[in-house]
């Protein structure tokens, strides 16, 4: 119940968990859509883009409104983890076999641009949502 209407909290409200934690958790589900994504077709594809999304917007939900910031900047800062890590290890993963570190970061993240994009949008979206429910 929230204490101050006698209602139970929408959606919106039920956010109390710690940035660094929603953080970390963010990224290890990220990370496993990674390895899950490259051991079933080779590359970084769908897989990733769809579980990216989905943590970027239950990030935002689950945060504590004190911590809007750590998960405000998580998006491309976890997409930009994840290719680096592929591109450094198994560039084929994400650009052509022959490219170096460098190439296949800038060419993995903008094959996965809309999924950024889309996540990055979402996640504020929703922390925008949250924080004028949160004001009244």
């Amino acid at each position: 119940m929230n204490t101050h209407t006698g209602r139970a909290p929408t959606i919106w409200e039920e956010g109390r968990e710690p940035g660094h934690a929603v953080a970390s958790l963010t990224v290890a589900v990220l990370l496993t859509a990674t390895v899950v994504d490259v051991l079933l077709s080779r590359s970084l594809g769908l897989v990733f883009d769809l579980t990216f999304v989905t943590a970027c917007v239950f990030a935002a939900l689950a945060v504590r409104p004190t911590d809007f910031f750590a998960v405000g900047v998580l998006p491309p800062l976890a997409m930009l983890g994840a290719v680096v890590l592929l591109a450094i290890t198994e560039p084929e993963t994400v650009a052509h076999p022959a490219d170096g570190a460098v190439q296949a970061t800038i060419s993995g993240l903008s094959a996965h641009s809309v999924a950024l994009v889309a996540g990055y949008l979402l996640c504020l979206g929703v922390l925008a949502v949250r924080r004028q429910v949160g004001g009244r």
